[in-house]
């Protein structure tokens, strides 16, 4: 090796230190749950609700719950501590703007158009069009860049306000924040259980707000490692709330009393405590680890791809579900299981690809 590779070579080690692998892998994770969740939840939501194909689909379906909170806490993690951001609030705007407007309006004009008109025909009147646009639920995923613009724009605020205070200042501020976003979510099953109904209605300018807690807490937990024993305690802790919340997502009725404090939310009890957990859990594991410069290359052209399979994925599943009867009419669990690895490989190569096209990867 001459002396220019050996200092090339010493190049790269140093932006592999920098970079965190550990939220770039967790990110490929939770993208591969999303795509799980969405494909096998075909079979979850579809009769008969039993049975070893059902629990399967369960299993892996609510297995992946966390993604979502886990996606959040990763932008929190990442934005809430740019020294960038709180110098220049406006830079950071135009940034971001440039980033999430275009992919906002490209893919809910995409989904909106193209797959529930041209693939689903769809009849749309003027009135649905408007409802779907004000609820933010254009397609199943993209109230996700709804929350995304929403907490886009608070968090040179909360970046300023949590830059005041000592490092406890923001595991405070996320506790509270989650708390109350779990209160809220909570209070509406209690009271339905006394006759009372209400309801939580959100839309595209306030979907955000719940998931603040989220937020705060990627940033407060982005330096947290665990050692020794309470690494080891903490995999069976998540793998049990993990594991009962897929069960009682199956038994419902079964323990009455827990239906009224426990739900499948993303502000449920438990499911809010297995994302925490496996933040923590992927951080303190990944803590550390060398990548090989061709491997790491990989993983970070996987993570900056994730965004656009999260977008395109639900194009390339209806294409798969609404032309083959074993997904789409059948549920078969083989069927699924090879449409998910097509899905899931066909939306990382589309990705991958369109962010290497000036133009077309402004929406990717």
């Amino acid at each position: 090796m001459n002396e220019v590779e050996l200092e090339t070579a010493k190049a790269g080690l140093e932006v592999n230190r920098k970079r965190n692998h550990g939220l770039d892998l967790l990110r490929i994770l939770s993208i591969c749950g999303v795509v799980a969740i969405h494909v096998f939840g075909v079979r979850v939501g579809a009769a008969p609700k039993n049975g070893p194909s059902w629990w399967t689909a369960t299993a892996i379906d609510i297995g992946f719950i966390w993604v979502v909170p886990v996606f959040i806490m990763i932008s929190g993690a990442l934005l809430l501590g740019s020294q960038r951001m709180l110098e220049s609030p406006g830079k950071f705007y135009r940034k971001r703007a440039a980033r999430i407007l275009p992919a906002l309006i490209a893919w809910n004009l995409i989904y909106l158009v193209g797959v529930r008109i041209w693939l689903r025909h769809e009849e749309l009147t003027g009135a649905r069009i408007l409802q779907l646009l004000y609820d933010g639920s254009v397609f199943t995923q993209l109230y996700f860049l709804w929350i995304v613009v929403g907490l886009y724009a608070v968090a040179p605020v909360i970046g300023l306000f949590l830059s005041m205070g000592k490092p406890s200042w923001s595991l405070w501020t996320a506790g509270i924040l989650l708390v109350t976003s779990i209160l809220a979510y909570l209070l509406p099953t209690v009271l339905s259980h006394y006759g009372i109904m209400r309801p939580i209605n959100l839309n595209f300018l306030t979907l955000w707000i719940p998931y603040t807690g989220y937020f705060v807490a990627g940033y407060a937990l982005r330096n947290v490692r665990l050692k020794g024993l309470h690494l080891f305690w903490l995999v069976p802790a998540v793998a049990a709330m993990a594991s009962f919340t897929i069960w009682h997502y199956g038994n419902r009725g079964v323990l009455p009393k827990v239906d009224v404090l426990i739900n499948e939310s993303y502000f449920g009890l438990f499911v809010a405590a297995v994302s925490l957990g496996v933040f923590v859990l992927a951080l303190s594991i990944t803590d550390g680890m060398e990548i090989p410069q061709r491997c790491a290359s990989a993983v970070r052209a996987m993570s900056e791809a994730s965004f656009g399979v999260f977008l395109v994925h639900y194009v390339i599943f209806e294409v798969i579900r609404l032309n083959f009867t074993g997904v789409s009419t059948q549920h078969s669990l083989r069927a699924l299981a090879v449409a998910y690895v097509v899905t899931l490989a066909g939306s990382f190569a589309v990705s991958v690809i369109a962010l290497r096209i000036p133009g077309i990867k402004r929406i990717f």
